[in-house]
């Protein structure tokens, strides 16, 4: 399975970053050894001083797709997801400036957390308004909607087919909206879906 990301999909998350807005669908992957390891706490690594947060929706691919339709893209998946796209902020900073891939800031080991729980699409309504959120130590620190990305799920499944083929069990990292911000050890972050919970790890 494989990892694909969705760089700068919410607006308010471009503008406090000061990026440039895209004219596509930035993409980017992790290897599946960036996966926290379930039960696992996530250890801030050593090479970075500005560990960030980033909560983004997940999809989980159920069949083999290529040069997908976005009109039948619904049909490549059913379950729904959450997790956390760790970067090494500093080390990405640095890595943009010199016009290097951004890999080492965003698929290091435990860099991408998977909730242990997926949620049929049939059970949580439109999917292009889910209202998601991540606490830090009990304090909502990221808010959002599906209905404030620049590219829906379905359009976001029809571009990323067009290079790379889908397979079972691929998950998709939907983008992230504003709020991010920077990892200590103790924090506890905590995931919820509309009102479900999806996630709760330690930091270390």
């Amino acid at each position: 399975m494989k990892i694909i990301c969705v760089g700068r999909n919410y607006t308010d998350h471009i503008a406090e970053l000061e990026n440039e807005k895209p004219e596509d669908p930035v993409l980017f992957q992790k290897p599946d050894t960036s996966i926290l390891l379930k039960k696992q706490p996530f250890f801030i690594p050593d090479f970075s001083n500005e560990v960030h947060y980033e909560v983004e929706v997940l999809i989980k691919i159920k069949r083999i797709g290529k040069h997908i339709q976005e009109k039948f893209a619904h049909k490549y998946y059913d379950e729904i997801g959450l997790g956390i796209d760790f970067t090494a902020r500093d080390l990405q900073q640095k890595l943009k400036e010199k016009g290097l891939p951004w890999e080492k800031a965003k698929a290091f080991d435990g860099a991408a957390v998977v909730s242990n729980k997926w949620i049929d699409k049939s059970e949580l309504g439109d999917i292009d308004d889910l209202g998601f959120r991540l606490e830090k130590n009990e304090e909502v620190v990221q808010k959002g909607s599906t209905s404030h990305m620049l590219w829906k799920i379905d359009e976001l499944i029809a571009y990323i087919s067009t290079y790379f083929t889908l397979k079972i069990g691929d998950i998709i990292f939907t983008g992230t909206p504003a709020g991010v911000g920077k990892v200590s050890p103790d924090d506890r972050l905590t995931g919820y879906l509309e009102e479900n919970k999806m996630f709760s790890i330690r930091v270390k």
